[in-house]
């Protein structure tokens, strides 16, 4: 008799539960996915101890009829495909049949739903189907899920704390909001509503309710796109950055995913306004046809394919950097929120009472750090970091009256000298207030993009190395030289094969003269052993930001008023005048209005 046997359903659905349902949230993404597919203009989600005790999704969308109501718990029965072309162009979030009857597995499960001409209630415990028959209810569906993995102990001790779980489903719930702002959704947690939006398709409602009005007033709306794929989002000033990836929210055809790509040319395109170790608040929705993203990857639906991912990611580096570039502008100092978040972190000190909350480490976590203009001790600093979690939701119970606009386009402020502070500061007054300016990344800036004209220039000047520089290298990048001399070609650097295992350099352009050549040249051919493709502007930036620090005003040096205003002169000239390379503000301003209230005018 053979070993090989077929497994029974309710196993096969058992198994399959663990890649689709590894946690409560799992759970709340798919069912409000079926609601959003079910053409719902409301969501409520609703749970009881992070969803390990009950949760509850209930929609207003177009309903099931009774005999769609069981079917729908058989394994891979779905709506939403027929046959084999459709899975290659899929237009709904849900698709492959598996998650309701792998949820029904290991849980207990109720459905109440009405097409609008028959209602039904189904009950099913542990995938047993228990009753299916006709029970009044409003025009939706709404599900609720309890005692889950109950029967599967292995699972349930896998679970972390009721408050971890919770942030999980109020930050996936927040990300829903944020995809689908023409949809009304309400986040109940153990009683008590936590967040709740409007259904008006106003993005940056969505964003103030999230992030505050500060950050909303400094959001940037971006609407473009090529033949392929469209973008609309908002962009935020990189004033208001965060301590990790997780505020930047990516959706393709409204589904949220995880690409990490998109991802990382996002992080690069704000490279030059932030500083290495902060990351941005973006939400970006990205349209385009659905033959050109695979989403059949894996059951949970966070990873997915495109086939002209590269482009997408040429695109975003395109058209967020001159949307920033268009709108940026000097900080401008909230001096009653820096008063009230330095007396907050006080009290925790003087009161020894430090809320220690477990930090959510995983990828669909958002953060709310303190701000960075509150200068702190070190130790306050370390507390600081235990205590930098998930920003609450705001409840909102009525409609926000304040209109919400995005940030308006700028020039670059007129300013007038009128001194130094302490050898570092030149002090500056303009229409907004007072303008603070940091004389040594002032002169970064300036400096830096000097260089990179002269090193981006048609024209380079050459000078002959008086010993030609020896680079080793692998046989691999040697069969790569080609390669590597096209993409390099517009710098004036020329490599030529010598041996098996090295290249020559015999001349190099004169703006190496300021740094250690051979350092340089190394770090360049080992740039495309590790990245494997190269961008020039990103290999030398670092090397063209020493060079430009170097050549900087240093703190601690008076100047006279004409030295002052050629400091603010030049940096007026820059293309990008608001941050030094490093990322970090050139000046701030420090709003009239607020000193005028400090001085109780």
């Amino acid at each position: 008799m053979g070993v090989i046997q077929a497994l029974d359903t309710q196993l096969t659905n058992m198994i399959a539960a663990g890649e689709v349902v590894e946690r409560p949230m799992g759970i709340v993404k798919e069912l409000v996915e079926n609601a959003l597919d079910a053409k719902a203009t409301r969501i409520d989600i609703l749970v009881q101890q992070g969803g390990i005790q009950s949760i509850q999704v209930v929609d207003n969308g177009v309903g099931m009829d009774s005999e769609d109501a069981t079917m729908a718990f058989e394994r891979h029965a779905t709506s939403k495909i027929a046959n084999t072309k459709d899975l290659w162009s899929i237009k709904t979030l849900g698709f492959r049949g598996e998650a309701l009857p792998s949820i029904a597995s290991v849980s207990e499960v109720n459905l109440e739903t009405n097409n609008g001409e028959q209602s039904t209630r189904v009950e099913i415990k542990y995938g047993k189907l228990i009753s299916a028959r006709p029970y009044p209810c409003n025009q939706g569906t709404m599900i609720q899920i309890s005692g889950l993995f109950q029967k599967t102990p292995a699972r349930l001790k896998h679970l972390k704390t009721v408050p971890y779980e919770n942030s999980l489903i109020s930050d996936v719930v927040q990300k829903f909001a944020l995809s689908h702002p023409e949809v009304a959704f309400s986040f109940t947690s153990d009683n008590k509503q936590t967040f709740k939006t409007s259904g008006s398709n106003d993005l940056l409602e969505v964003v103030y309710q999230l992030y505050g009005k500060d950050i909303a007033k400094n959001s940037i709306m971006i609407d473009d796109g090529d033949t392929d794929y469209r973008v609309h989002g908002v962009c935020v000033h990189p004033q208001f950055n965060r301590a990790t990836r997780n505020a930047i929210s990516v959706f393709l055809n409204g589904r949220m995913v995880r690409p990490y790509r998109i991802q990382k040319a996002i992080i690069d395109s704000y490279a030059n306004y932030i500083p290495s170790d902060r990351y941005p608040i973006v939400v970006l929705n990205i349209t385009m046809d659905s033959q050109l993203v695979d989403v059949n990857v894996h059951p949970s639906k966070w990873e997915v394919r495109l086939s002209k991912e590269q482009q997408l990611e040429y695109l975003l580096r395109e058209i967020i950097p001159n949307a920033i570039r268009e709108h940026i502008q000097a900080p401008i100092v909230n001096m009653e929120r820096v008063v009230k978040e330095k007396v907050e972190i006080q009290s925790l000190f003087e009161n020894n009472d430090l809320p220690i909350q477990q930090t959510v480490k995983e990828e669909n976590q958002s953060y709310t750090p303190i701000q960075n203009a509150i200068q702190l001790k070190p130790q306050e600093t370390e507390v600081i970091n235990r205590v930098e979690t998930k920003e609450e939701p705001r409840m909102v119970e009525t409609v926000i009256e304040e209109k919400i606009v995005p940030l308006a386009k700028k020039e670059f402020p007129i300013l007038k000298v009128i001194g130094q502070m302490h050898g570092k500061y030149i002090l500056c007054e303009g229409v907004e207030g007072l303008y603070i300016i940091d004389q040594h990344a002032a002169q970064e800036r300036v400096h830096y993009e000097q260089l990179l004209t002269e090193m981006e220039s048609a024209q380079h000047t050459m000078t002959q190395c008086l010993v030609p520089h020896m680079i080793h290298t692998t046989h691999d990048l040697v069969r790569r030289v080609d390669e590597m001399n096209d993409v390099i070609k517009g710098l004036g650097i020329q490599f030529e094969v010598f041996g098996d295992d090295s290249f020559v350099v015999r001349e190099i352009p004169i703006w190496l003269k300021d740094v250690d050549e051979a350092i340089f040249l190394q770090d360049l051919v080992d740039s495309f052993k590790d990245e494997k493709e190269i961008s020039k502007s990103k290999i030398h930036k670092h090397k063209i930001a020493t060079m430009a620090c170097h050549h900087s005003i240093r703190f601690n040096r008076i100047l006279n008023e004409i030295e002052m205003n050629e400091v603010l002169s030049q940096l007026a000239s820059c293309n990008q005048p608001y941050h030094c390379p490093h990322g970090r503000p050139t000046f701030i301003c420090i709003d009239a209005t607020r000193l005028e209230k400090e001085f109780l005018r």
